[in-house]
């Protein structure tokens, strides 16, 4: 299927607003995705298609799960995940989009930041680990830095996940007794958390300097994790153009023929069946 570039592609009849969305109906919408974005993978390599994806939003938004809704199903070879952790001491001494910059993708990628060059406009303003000045003369620079990425070919989707007050306390709860999520509960976290007017007026000053015509802001509701990451996927696919790239059906060849060959009496060291 042929999409053009700002079209929004249905995929089916998609589940209504407003309704909680169950299980079941998220799972049948988020194959439907899963088949189109593999089709956009194969679209990114025969074309040299050069795709940025940043997502930021507040502690417990839900970026993380979208960013693995969305690389699910496809090769992580063409779909790598960049999460930087903290600077060292040398990146410290850098310009600051410069640890960044060989993340970009190159022809027949699609890169996704899982926070980006961003951290200087909220976590880095609001926890003080930089100068208001630094702040300035970031959000003065990162229009012009965008224009020359998008200028050398590169797509680049920027995605806000907004989550409700209430929704972010719940989740970050839920983090504290669950030994599967604790790890995502940093002590920054714990610090952000009491700073939730801090990080408004920074979302609300980083939008306002780097919405522009060739890098815009897309916010995504998230209260509703699972439809959130149908929406974004949505969202997504209606803003690359791409088509099926044609290929022949696959069919199996004649399996290899053991012959006189016969496999030794090795003592194979089996796991354990515990289930």
């Amino acid at each position: 299927m042929k999409v053009e570039k700002g079209e929004e592609k249905v995929l089916g009849n998609g589940p209504k607003a407003g309704e909680k969305l169950k299980n079941k109906e998220y799972e049948k919408e988020l194959t439907k995705l899963h088949v189109e974005l593999v089709k956009l993978q194969e679209w990114v390599k025969y074309k040299g298609l050069k795709v940025c994806i940043v997502f930021e939003g507040r502690d417990g938004a839900g970026k993380g799960g979208t960013i693995k809704a969305i690389t699910e199903r496809v090769s992580p070879r063409v779909f790598r995940v960049v999460a930087l952790p903290a600077p060292t001491e040398r990146e410290k001494t850098q310009m600051y989009p410069q640890r960044y910059m060989p993340h970009l993708p190159s022809a027949g990628e699609v890169v996704i930041f899982d926070r980006s060059w961003y951290n200087r406009a909220g976590v880095e303003r609001v926890m003080g680990f930089c100068t208001k000045e630094e702040v300035k003369q970031f959000l003065e620079v990162v229009p012009h830095f965008e224009r020359l990425a998008c200028d050398s070919g590169i797509i680049l989707l920027k995605y806000w996940l907004e989550v409700s007050p209430e929704e972010q306390t719940r989740r970050l709860e839920g983090r504290i007794d669950d030994g599967r999520k604790i790890w995502k509960l940093s002590s920054m976290d714990i610090k952000s958390f009491s700073c939730w007017d801090d990080y408004t007026r920074a979302r609300d000053e980083m939008i306002a300097a780097s919405d522009t015509p060739w890098a815009p802001w897309y916010v995504a509701r998230s209260d509703d994790k699972k439809r959130a990451r149908l929406n974004v996927i949505t969202h997504f696919l209606g803003r690359i153009p791409y088509e099926e790239v044609p290929r022949e059906k696959v069919k199996l060849p004649s399996r290899q023929k053991l012959g006189k060959y016969k496999s030794p009496d090795y003592p194979f060291k089996f796991i354990p069946e515990v289930f």
